[in-house]
C-alpha cells in the first residue's frame, strides 16, 4: 500500500530540451517518486499533441495538427481503431509496442527515464506517469474545419478511450519498475472544475465527470494511482467525490476555495484520499523570487490548521500528503524552475524531519 508521508512528487514539465538533463534533474530533486518528463520547448511535446498518436487520420505538420474526419480515410482508420482497441480489451496486457501506447517521438521523456531506472540501483518508492484528461484534449484538438474534438459524439468517444489506453499502457510498463507499490498516473485535467465557464461553454457536469472516469478506471483496472491534477480553480465537488486515489491542486493560490468544499473534502479525506498539495508557487516568477522554504511552511501550517477543523488530526492528514508544486514548470526560466524544484524537496524534507516521519 502506497504511503505518501509528504513525500515530493512533481507536475511533468521542464523547460529543458534534453530528456537525459532532464531525468537527472527529476531523479536529483524526486528520487523517491521521479515522472518521465515533457519538454514542451521540443516540438510534438506539448501537453496536447503527446498523447494524440493513433488516432484516427491525425494530420501533423509539425507547427500545427489537426484530425481530418472529412478524410476518405476516415471510416477505415476509425473501424481499425475500434478493432485494435476491442483487441487489446481483451488482453491481461497491452503489447509494448502497442500504437496505443506513447510514442518514442513525442513522449521520449518516458523512455529516457525507464532506460534510466533499469540501468539504476532501486532507490524510488514508486514512478509517476502523466497523461492530459479528456476534457482539455477535447477542448484543444481541432478538426480540419476548426470544431474541437469534445462537442462531436464520436471523436470525443473514441479521444476517451485512446487517453484511456496511453494511461493503462504507463500503468503496466511502470509496474516493472515499480516493485510492490503501485506507479501513479495523474490526469492532467483543469476542465475538471471549469465546466461551465466561457472557454468550456456547453461542456455539462455528467460529461466531465463520465470522461474522466473512464481514464481512472483505465488506472486502476491495470493496477495504478490514479492522480487528478488540476491547477485551476472553480467548482471542486465533481473531483473531489470522483474515484480518483489522488487529487493535486494549487495550494498556493487556491486552498481558500477548495476547503469551501467541506462536505465533499472531508469524505474525499475520510475514504483515504491524497492530496498533492501544490504549496510552492509556479505562476509568477516575481512570487517564486520572493517565497523560500520558511515562508511556504508557514503558510502549508495554517491551511494544515483549517484542514484539522474538519475533524482530522494533523498525523492523519500528513499521512496522506505530497508536496507538491503548484503546476508545472516548463513555461518558467531554469533557474526559476530549478528554484521550484528546490524549494519542493526542501519543503517535503522539512516537514518530514519536523514531525519524524
Amino acid at each position: 500500500m502506497f504511503s505518501p508521508r509528504c513525500l515530493p512528487i512533481l507536475i511533468g514539465s521542464l523547460p529543458l530540451t534534453s530528456h537525459l538533463q532532464a531525468t537527472e534533474v527529476i531523479l536529483d530533486y524526486t528520487p523517491q517518486i521521479p515522472l518521465w518528463p515533457q519538454l514542451p520547448k521540443n516540438q510534438g511535446e506539448g501537453m496536447l499533441r503527446q498523447f494524440l498518436d493513433g488516432f484516427p487520420c491525425l494530420v501533423d505538420q509539425g507547427s500545427s495538427y489537426w484530425i481530418d474526419n472529412g478524410s476518405a480515410d476516415f471510416v477505415t482508420e476509425m473501424t481499425r481503431f475500434y478493432e485494435h482497441y476491442l483487441e487489446i480489451d481483451n488482453l491481461e496486457t497491452m503489447p509494448q509496442d502497442s500504437k496505443f501506447g506513447l510514442n518514442p517521438t513525442t513522449a521520449q521523456g518516458f523512455f529516457t527515464l525507464q532506460q534510466r531506472l533499469e540501468a539504476l540501483p532501486k532507490q524510488h518508492v514508486t514512478v509517476k506517469g502523466q497523461v492530459t484528461g479528456p476534457i482539455t484534449t477535447g477542448i484543444g484538438v481541432k478538426t480540419r474545419e476548426g470544431s474541437s474534438l469534445l462537442y462531436d459524439d464520436n471523436l470525443c468517444d473514441i479521444l476517451i478511450k485512446l487517453l484511456s489506453c496511453k494511461a493503462r499502457w504507463q500503468v503496466e510498463q511502470l509496474h516493472e519498475l515499480c516493485g510492490d507499490q503501485p506507479p501513479i498516473i495523474f490526469i492532467d485535467e483543469p476542465g475538471f472544475v471549469n465546466f461551465g465557464s466561457t472557454a468550456y461553454s456547453g461542456v455539462s457536469r455528467e460529461l466531465v465527470s463520465h470522461s474522466v472516469s473512464e481514464l481512472i478506471k483505465a488506472i486502476k483496472k491495470a493496477g495504478g494511482l490514479a492522480g487528478l491534477h488540476i491547477c485551476a480553480n472553480g467548482d471542486w465537488g465533481p473531483a473531489l467525490l470522483s474515484d480518483a486515489d489522488i487529487i493535486s491542486f494549487d495550494g498556493y493560490s487556491y486552498f481558500e476555495n477548495l476547503i469551501l468544499f467541506k462536505e465533499q473534502l472531508t469524505s474525499y479525506i475520510a475514504k483515504g484520499g491524497i492530496l498533492a498539495w501544490g504549496i510552492v508557487p509556479t505562476a509568477d516568477p516575481e512570487i517564486i523570487e520572493r517565497e523560500c522554504v520558511e515562508s511556504l511552511y508557514q503558510k502549508w501550517l495554517k491551511q494544515l490548521e483549517l484542514l484539522k477543523s474538519l475533524g482530522f488530526s494533523g498525523q492523519h492528514l500528513r499521512g496522506q500528503t505530497l508536496i507538491a508544486p503548484a503546476c508545472g514548470t516548463g513555461s518558467l526560466s531554469l533557474d526559476m524552475a530549478l528554484k521550484v524544484l528546490s524549494m519542493t524537496r526542501e519543503l517535503s524534507d522539512r516537514i518530514r524531519q519536523e514531525y519524524q516521519i
